[in-house]
């Protein structure tokens, strides 16, 4: 696996930084955040996301909450491009 730095939260204390990585291989994000509250992860659940799946989080997955200010390390892609990644994977 080769993993790039994408980008950390600037001025975070050295025990709490919400920070992004790219997995080069398979163009996934791996990222560290705050974990949602039980609240926001309630309010996932009631939407949920499209008919016919679970709204339970599996306990290999969680829900994070990542900092709007993250957003700007998220990598652009076309379509193409991320079907193409996956297929890697």
């Amino acid at each position: 696996m080769t993993v790039k730095f994408l980008g950390i939260i600037p001025n975070t204390p050295t025990d709490e930084s919400p920070t992004i990585w790219l997995d080069e291989e398979t163009g996934d994000l791996l990222i560290q955040s705050y974990k949602a509250t039980e609240e926001e992860v309630r309010a996932c659940q009631e939407i949920g996301s499209i008919p016919g799946h679970s709204t339970d989080v599996p306990d290999h997955e969680t829900i994070i909450r990542l900092p709007a200010v993250m957003l700007k390390y998220i990598p652009r892609t076309d379509v193409e491009e991320v079907g193409s990644a996956a297929t890697r994977a």
